[in-house]
């Protein structure tokens, strides 16, 4: 992937939610929802089990429709779609699942290509961009073996790799560290701050895990000497154009907080401080 190969498109707002109701039998889970994420920009998701964090992804990706309210993607009305036009749209979006949702019976080569044969990309472009993507994740040996044969982190790396088959310029990963074990949660992290710095994607992250939030926020990565390196403090310097990360979290069906990571480090606030634990 060279440089400027994901499309950032000339919108303001990259996502935005307005009004967003949804629900179930069991009831309202989200109650009247509006956010912003503007290109370039990551934002956090956090909330407890059921709060529907996931629920936002799905929708932001046309998965699902809201009860009311509308949900914009890259200028898009996604809750108003046809399911005919949300198939070509959801070409421009890069879904992680949080278990991965590989194929079995599939070699990673094989995941990893399944959108570019939907697509319709010619056969001989296949290959080279399955290597490219595959290298990035640093898995490109990994080609001929199936998903069973790799471990939970591996998984999740080819998981990555085929959201970013099709170069699309929005990414939404739902707890992409989940279950992973601190040295392959970090080895994640890396690769999501990679995506980031180097090519400039729009991302909506869902996560249990306020560090993997914080990392986003405080670090950034260096394409010069392709080290995750310290935002630097003084507002100069290689990370004063680092990507902007906020904070959304969750409470009953509501927006409870949305704004800095400092200032839920900074917090005294009895619910906010339980994701600091």
């Amino acid at each position: 992937m060279e440089n400027g190969s994901f499309p950032y498109g000339g919108v303001r707002s990259a996502i935005a939610f307005e009004n967003v109701r949804i629900g179930f039998d069991e009831g309202e889970i989200l109650r009247g929802v509006s956010f912003r994420v503007r290109e370039r920009e990551t934002l956090v998701l956090l909330g407890e089990t059921g709060t529907g964090k996931t629920l936002t992804l799905k929708m932001a990706a046309g998965l699902l429709r809201p009860d009311s309210g509308t949900v914009n993607v890259l200028g898009q009305s996604v809750s108003e779609m046809e399911e005919k036009e949300l198939l070509a749209f959801r070409r421009k979006i890069g879904f992680m699942f949080q278990e991965g949702a590989l194929f079995d019976s599939m070699t990673v080569a094989d995941n990893v290509a399944y959108r570019l044969h939907e697509d319709h990309m010619r056969a001989e472009e296949i290959e080279p961009r399955v290597r490219e993507v595959l290298r990035f994740v640093e898995l490109e040996h990994t080609m001929g073996l199936l998903p069973s044969e790799l471990s939970g982190g591996m998984r999740r790396r080819v998981s990555i790799a085929r959201a970013l088959a099709n170069r699309p310029p929005i990414v939404l990963c739902d707890s992409p560290t989940a279950g992973l074990d601190p040295m392959t949660s970090q080895t994640i992290i890396t690769l999501i701050l990679r995506l980031r710095d180097m090519y400039g994607v729009t991302a909506l992250l869902a996560t249990h895990r306020l560090q993997d939030g914080f990392a986003l926020a405080n670090f950034h990565f260096d394409p010069r000497t392709e080290r995750v390196v310290a935002n630097s403090q003084n507002g100069s310097g290689p990370a004063a154009n680092a990507a902007h990360t906020r904070f959304l979290v969750y409470r009953e069906g509501e927006i409870y907080f949305e704004g800095e990571p400092e200032e839920i480090a900074n917090s005294k606030d009895p619910y906010l401080k339980r994701f600091l634990v």
